[in-house]
């Protein structure tokens, strides 16, 4: 009986594994097919391969998780909007916080912006890009 149940969870952790975008359960699916072979030949006290699927399936994830996350860590790009981080921009439209109002413009593009100290920057001058909060530029004055 053992081994049936031993094989459905093989093959249901295989299908998940199957069906997910990253390594979820294969360390399980390891686990479960040692208890399957446990079974299949004869240790029948359950504990026993209930114990080895515990032990078998945690060796695999603590060998092989570190290994699988340096290998499947993505690289992030930055977007085209992150490129003006940095960047100078001309206050288009005084910025004030406080009324909601500012524009500046940035590699030819026209952003809503914010001061990242609160202060008013008024029309024609010289900022710098802080960071981007949503679709605001937050942005402090250039020296």
């Amino acid at each position: 009986m053992m081994v049936y149940i031993w094989l459905g969870i093989l093959v249901l952790m295989v299908i998940v594994e199957l069906l997910t975008t990253q390594l979820v359960t294969i360390w399980f699916a390891v686990g479960a097919l040692v208890s399957f072979f446990l079974a299949l030949f004869g240790v029948e006290q359950i504990w026993i391969q209930i114990l080895a699927f515990l032990i078998v399936s945690a060796a695999a994830l603590a060998v092989t998780r570190p290994l699988v996350r340096k290998t499947l860590k993505r690289k992030t790009e930055p977007t085209n909007a992150d490129m003006v981080i940095g960047k100078t921009a001309i206050v288009t439209e005084k910025i004030d916080n406080i009324a909601g109002t500012g524009l500046v413009k940035v590699g030819g593009t026209v952003w809503s912006a914010r001061t990242a100290d609160q202060s008013v920057i008024e029309e024609a001058q010289e900022v710098e890009v802080q960071e981007i909060q949503g679709v605001k530029l937050m942005v402090t004055k250039k020296n």
